[in-house]
């Protein structure tokens, strides 16, 4: 599968509410949420008004002229906020583009441009279930704690 990663320009930043969707790990058999899920506060801190500030960053994976993944970092208190600081990392593909190593790659553009911005580390928060938690490890991140549901996984960038 022909794709580039690039940098997301500023009229792609409205794409980040449907990957923010789309990160929302279904465990087999649940139900899938309502879209309206992501307007609850405890998700739009991952998207609302993205890119204004600095520590915003975000790459997209492209294919023939059509964005169909993203990842992205903040630095927030959300699920996987580990210090002041540090980036919160997020993830997502459309379901059909998964599987390919389109994630994998996004990942290592992202730690590769945190490491070049001079930041020590980065976490997210996982769901114990979600087939990512391998990619996740593949690309450098560790479990550094956990919860009934969810890995805390940090990657050292320095």
């Amino acid at each position: 599968m022909n794709y580039i990663i690039r940098k997301i320009n500023d009229t792609e930043y409205k794409f980040l509410d449907d990957f923010l969707f789309e990160a929302i790990y279904i465990p087999k058999g649940a139900q899938q949420p309502p879209k309206t899920i992501i307007n609850n506060p405890e998700l739009q801190v991952y998207v609302s008004d993205f890119g204004k500030k600095k520590d915003d960053i975000c790459f997209v994976a492209e294919i023939e002229d059509i964005v169909v993944g993203a990842v992205w970092v903040r630095v927030m208190n959300d699920y996987g906020h580990i210090a002041d600081g540090v980036p919160s990392l997020a993830i997502s593909l459309y379901k059909q583009y998964r599987g390919y190593g389109i994630g994998s790659e996004l990942m290592k553009r992202m730690i590769v441009e945190l490491k070049k911005l001079g930041y020590e580390k980065t976490s997210l928060a996982v769901q114990k279930a979600n087939y990512a938690v391998k990619m996740y490890k593949s690309v450098g991140f560790e479990i550094v704690d956990e919860n009934e549901e969810e890995y805390i996984m940090v990657c050292q960038l320095k």
